[in-house]
C-alpha cells in the first residue's frame, strides 16, 4: 500500500505570496481554483481576511476579529482557475506591500447535506479531508447536528457565526473535549463551558452543536471549516513544551508547508509559519492569526523532512510542561509514491 494517496500536496493546499499594486491584479500560480483563501498583509498592520466560495467573493471575515462578515467590494473579486483576482482595497492590495495567501481546495462546487438535524450547504474534498460548511440557524433549545461531508470524523473545526459580532470557536482533537473550545481571535487558553459546546461531538458524518451562538438563531448564518487528518498530507496533534531552545520535535510524516500552533494551557497567541516566506531554516518568519500585526522576523521553528522542531523558549510555542496543539499541511510526504524520501529544507 502506498504511504499516501496524495502524491502532490500542493494540488490541495498551497501558499502563494504576492506584492500589492494598489490597483487590480490576478494572483496566479496557486495550482488550482481555491475554495478558501486566507490573506494577510505582511508589511503593514492590517487585518487577516478570509474568503470562501460558499460565502462568495468580496465577503470577508477576519480571524483576528469577532466582527460579523463584511462586504468589501475591492478585495477578493473572483476565484479563478489558478488562483484569485483582487481589487484595490488596501487590506489586500496596498501598493508595494508584501502579502501571503493560504489556499485550500474543497470541491469547487456545493451540495445540500441533510445528514444533520440542520440542513447544511457543503463543499467537501474527501481526498484531502477538508470541507466548508454553512447553514442557517435553528430556534431549537436542544443540541443540534450539522453534516460536514468528510466521511470521517474531523480532527479540527473552525466555526464563526458570520451574522453577528462574536468569537471564532475552535475544536481540536488534541486539546478540546465536547465541553471545551478555543477562540481563534483570542490568546485565551482552552475554555471549559458549562454545557457541551460541541453537543454530541464529532462523528464520521456530523458535527454536534449546542444551541445559541454555535447553531445560530433563525436569522443567523454560520460558516465552518472542517479538517480530517490524511496521512502524508495533514496532521492535527499536540505536544508538550520543554522550555529549551533544543525544543520538542513533532513528527508529522511529511515535510511541512504550513504549521499553526497554540498554547492551550495558558493565554498565548496563535503562531503561523509556512515554507514560502524566506523558506530556509532557521528563517521561518512568524505571523499570528489572532492579531493584525505584520510579519515578525522571529525564528522559532525548523521545518524538517518529516516534521518540525521548536527552537525557542517562548511560551507561545515551548513553555516547559505546557500543552500545544498544531495543524500542519504538507509540502511533500516523507516517502513519496515512488519510495523516495523527502529531504530537509
Amino acid at each position: 500500500m502506498a504511504y499516501t494517496t496524495i502524491k502532490k500536496p500542493s494540488d490541495y493546499f498551497n501558499t502563494k505570496l504576492y506584492i500589492g499594486n494598489g490597483s487590480t491584479q490576478s494572483i496566479t500560480g496557486v495550482g488550482f481554483q481555491p475554495d478558501w483563501v486566507w490573506t494577510k498583509n505582511r508589511t503593514t498592520n492590517y487585518n487577516h481576511h478570509s474568503f470562501d466560495i460558499i460565502r462568495t467573493a468580496t465577503k470577508s471575515l477576519s480571524s483576528n476579529l469577532s466582527d460579523a462578515e463584511n462586504t468589501l467590494i475591492n478585495t477578493l473579486t473572483s476565484f479563478d482557475s489558478d488562483g484569485f483576482s483582487i481589487g484595490s482595497d488596501d487590506n489586500i492590495n496596498l501598493n508595494s506591500n508584501n502579502y501571503a495567501s493560504w489556499n485550500w481546495l474543497a470541491s469547487n462546487t456545493t451540495a445540500s447535506n441533510t445528514d444533520g438535524s440542520i440542513t447544511s450547504t457543503v463543499s467537501a474534498n474527501t481526498t484531502s479531508g477538508f470541507s466548508i460548511v454553512t447553514w442557517t440557524g435553528s430556534a431549537s433549545a436542544s443540541n443540534q447536528t450539522v453534516g460536514h461531508g468528510l466521511g470521517v470524523a474531523p480532527s479540527m473545526v473552525i466555526l464563526k457565526n458570520k451574522s453577528v459580532v462574536d468569537n471564532w470557536f475552535v475544536y481540536h482533537s488534541g486539546a478540546t473535549a465536547n465541553n471545551q473550545y478555543l477562540n481563534l481571535n483570542s490568546t485565551s487558553a482552552v475554555t471549559t463551558a458549562g454545557s457541551n459546546t460541541w453537543g454530541a461531538g464529532m462523528t464520521s458524518t456530523l458535527v454536534g452543536l449546542r444551541p445559541g451562538t454555535f447553531c445560530g438563531s433563525t436569522s443567523d448564518n454560520v460558516i465552518m471549516y472542517c479538517f480530517a487528518e490524511k496521512k502524508g498530507f495533514s496532521k492535527f496533534g499536540s505536544y508538550t513544551g520543554n522550555g529549551s531552545t533544543d525544543g520538542t520535535f513533532v513528527y508529522t510524516g511529511f515535510k511541512p508547508a504550513f504549521v499553526i500552533q497554540k498554547n492551550t494551557s495558558v493565554a498565548q497567541g496563535w503562531q503561523l509559519q509556512d515554507n514560502k516566506r524566506l523558506g530556509y531554516n532557521p528563517d521561518n518568519y512568524l505571523l499570528q492569526p489572532h492579531t493584525s500585526q505584520s510579519e515578525s522576523a522571529l525564528q522559532r521553528v525548523d521545518l524538517l523532512s518529516n516534521g518540525f522542531k521548536v527552537r525557542t523558549t517562548d511560551a507561545g510555542q515551548n513553555a516547559s510542561g505546557n500543552n500545544y496543539i498544531y495543524m500542519a499541511f504538507a509540502e511533500n510526504p516523507f516517502v513519496t509514491s515512488t519510495g523516495i524520501p523527502a529531504t530537509a529544507r
